[in-house]
């Protein structure tokens, strides 16, 4: 017999399907499920996300922002090794200006 779970950390969107994956996993494990969510840049996404995790009862919802090292370990290496989305397209990057 497996020992029991008593919580689950989530990589939370706030999108249907994790929102779906965190009530299963609630119900199926019968545990607290804490919801993590890394702010890449989505703007009031993030605000979204949290209160769709609260509305689903989850008692710690961490949002972490995490801009500086995606940006740092991720885009600027993308942009380096001249990668190709779907063998074809350059990426690009919406940037945004706030006043």
């Amino acid at each position: 017999m497996s020992p029991k779970i008593n919580k689950i950390v989530l990589a939370y969107s706030g999108g249907l399907d994790t929102s779906v994956i965190l009530k299963w996993l609630a119900e199926t494990y019968d545990c607290e499920v804490v919801t993590f969510t890394a702010d890449l840049g989505q703007g009031a996404e993030l605000e979204d996300a949290r209160r769709k995790a609260e509305q689903l009862g989850v008692k710690e919802i961490f949002i972490e922002d995490l801009r500086e090292e995606f940006v740092r370990d991720y885009v600027f290496p993308m942009f380096r090794a001249n990668a190709l989305y779907e063998g074809i397209y350059r990426p690009a990057i919406d940037c945004q200006t706030t006043d």
